[in-house]
């Protein structure tokens, strides 16, 4: 077993859905976030929502048994006029938690809003503009497939720019130009 250096997490994210579900995963070492890998799970195929939530169940574990995160981030649902729709969503969402909570992993959310601030410095841009700001920020060349992939590794950068539950200090600041003084590495 490799044994991570203090200052090292590895942070997964995860998008929850009933018909596909992104991921993403990145390796903290202080200041600087780097991309292990990102996918999608695609359950379309399964007519059952309850086959539907065994696979969500199943990948999740597989992800977290082969990547050994420290902490997963999820987003949380949103509020939608469906009621039946955000029931089946929170279901793929708690399955999915689930499978980091019986291995004893930490769990943060997000709502979709903050992620998008977050990544993108708006929290109304569009699924594209975040993953167009994922690949200038980890530096990827491939697009996604479906972008529910780089949705996921978004709530992964998220939750380490939050700089919570690991091993950085809450950061706050009181603006953009104090943030900017003390982020002089991260601006291009």
């Amino acid at each position: 077993m490799k044994i991570k250096p203090e200052a090292e997490r590895i942070i997964l994210g995860i998008d929850p859905g009933t018909s596909v579900m992104g991921y993403g995963l990145v390796v903290e070492r202080g200041k600087e976030l780097t991309l292990i890998t990102l996918g999608i799970i695609k359950l379309g195929h399964l007519s059952n929502h309850a086959l539907k939530l065994q696979a969500i169940f199943k990948k999740t574990t597989e992800i977290i048994n082969a990547y050994k995160p420290d902490c997963i981030a999820l987003e949380a649902p949103f509020y939608g006029k469906n009621i039946q729709s955000m029931l089946k969503l929170g279901r793929a969402q708690g399955v999915a938690m689930a499978a980091g909570l019986a291995q004893d992993i930490p769990i943060f959310e997000y709502a979709p809003r903050k992620i998008k601030q977050s990544v993108t410095g708006n929290g109304n841009a569009g699924k594209e503009q975040v993953a167009a700001m994922l690949q200038s920020l980890l530096k990827f060349e491939e697009s996604p497939k479906f972008l529910d992939a780089t949705d996921g590794l978004a709530a992964a950068v998220c939750h380490s720019f939050q700089k919570v539950g690991g091993n950085s200090n809450l950061q706050n600041y009181s603006g953009w130009s104090a943030f900017v003084k003390d982020n002089q590495d991260r601006i291009k």
